[in-house]
């Protein structure tokens, strides 16, 4: 089996690109538009599929606003410094909702990101990325 992607329904999909790929450093690998099923949709990542999971952006027409209910947690995203990786995002006009610092119990190095339609993302500190980037 292999891990494909997450799909996140949005507002505005051209704001959810901006973010995704000016706040967060994505490429936009395709997008779709379905006019007759009033749907767009866009795929972005660091890389694509298989090398690694996508996030697929749907927006549905006419539908600018989401609940997002309290079974969504996060999407997590790996990074070799997650305080410099904030810096960036705050020089990107992005939005850091947990300081970068320790988790509760633990020694992980952690921050939140809220995207634009208040999703959250986690960044998480890891040292082997250091290696590859």
């Amino acid at each position: 089996m292999l891990f494909l992607h997450t799909m996140l329904r949005v507002g505005n999909l051209e704001r959810s690109i901006n973010f995704y790929t000016h706040v967060m450093g994505m490429t936009l690998l395709r997008t779709t538009d379905r006019p007759d099923q009033q749907y767009s949709l866009a795929f972005l990542g660091y890389a694509s599929n298989p090398e690694q999971a996508e996030l697929e952006l749907t927006y549905n027409h006419g539908v600018e606003h989401y609940e997002l209910g309290s079974a969504y947690g996060h999407i997590a995203v790996g990074v070799p410094d997650v305080y410099s990786t904030c810096e960036k995002i705050r020089a990107s006009s992005g939005t850091i909702t947990r300081e970068p610092g320790p988790v509760k119990g633990g020694d992980t190095i952690i921050a939140f990101v809220t995207d634009p339609d208040g999703y959250k993302i986690e960044l998480v500190q890891k040292e082997f990325l250091r290696l590859t980037t």
